[in-house]
């Protein structure tokens, strides 16, 4: 046995004398109602405040109940506030015509702080894929700020996961999204505002974004403007080659009209006519190869009939 070290470690005589109830007050003396207008959100909040549906229940809870869980604040040097969690419940407060807001006091510093606001706000039910974006974005710059700093508690280094592609990977076992998916997200945060809300929107599949992501911001604005003239978004083909112009540098205005101007099969009106009705109305004896050119000449028959009846009605 000689040799062997023992996992057994003291515990602190504070922790031996205090009591489950006193660690409760102690964490209760960190919970205090503080006036809304010592409260700042937190800088470059990706995530959005909606005054919705939602919010409206939101106030009316408020109203009756207060708040129920307190919001996470840390204090400034200033002595101001920054709020980390909790931005819909100060929100509603506001609209209920509350001055303070219940909170939780915390001790921690920018990063760790960022870190929190991340993981706290992905509890929503419903992110815009900007929200998430800019989110990981923020976390991921945190993480590697964080990567070979110490630890406060005992010196040791955090890690030395100063590699993006290890920061990914480490967020990408916290949550529901692939380290690939991570990665195209952060690349979102390098489209301009208006493609990102394609993307939002549902207009924009996230393929086509990422290859978009990679052009400048003069060569995004001339999209935009033919988004606009087209009225559509370009298929993941056609970015693939925008990207691949650019690259070479030969993605002018004119180049992206005339990328934009191409026809997409996905943008072809369709007609879909269910054939058992179609065939119901055309008589057996007509072969069914030759349902096509009969429905067009019923239909060339039903249009000349139309015109003859609206020429009758205006006289």
């Amino acid at each position: 046995m000689a040799g062997r070290k023992s996992d057994f470690t003291l515990t602190t005589l504070d922790d031996l004398f205090s009591t489950q109830e006193q660690r409760d007050d102690e964490k209760l003396s960190k919970i205090r109602d503080i006036p809304l207008e010592e409260i700042d959100d937190f800088p470059d909040h990706p995530f959005q405040v909606r005054e919705d549906e939602d919010m409206f229940q939101l106030v009316e809870s408020v109203k009756e109940r207060g708040v129920i869980t307190p919001a996470t604040v840390r204090q400034k040097e200033d002595g101001r506030y920054e709020l980390i969690s909790g931005h819909r419940r100060k929100k509603a407060c506001e609209l209920a015509g509350f001055e303070t807001l219940r909170c939780e006091v915390v001790d921690l510093d920018r990063d760790e702080a960022t870190i929190l606001m991340v993981e706290s706000n992905f509890q929503r039910s419903q992110i815009l894929p900007s929200e998430k974006a800019f989110a990981y974005k923020m976390r991921l710059d945190a993480m590697k700020r964080q990567a070979g700093r110490p630890k406060r508690e005992n010196g040791v280094p955090v890690g030395h996961d100063s590699l993006t592609g290890k920061s990914r990977e480490l967020l990408a076992a916290e949550t529901t999204d692939s380290n690939t998916q991570i990665q195209r997200y952060v690349r979102l945060t390098n489209l301009v505002p208006e493609l990102l809300e394609f993307v939002d929107e549902g207009k924009m599949k996230m393929r086509p974004a990422v290859e978009l992501s990679y052009l400048d911001e003069d060569s995004q604005r001339d999209l935009v403007d033919e988004i606009d003239l087209n009225d559509c978004t370009p298929s993941h083909d056609q970015t693939i080659r925008m990207r691949k112009f650019f690259e070479e540098g030969r993605l002018t205005p004119e180049a992206i009209q005339a990328i934009m101007s191409e026809e997409k099969p996905n943008q072809r009106e369709k007609i879909v006519l269910r054939g058992d009705r179609v065939r119901s109305l055309i008589p057996k004896t007509v072969p069914l190869n030759q349902t096509e050119e009969y429905v067009c000449k019923a239909l060339e028959h039903y249009n000349k009939f139309l015109r003859n009846r609206a020429e009758r009605d205006s006289r």
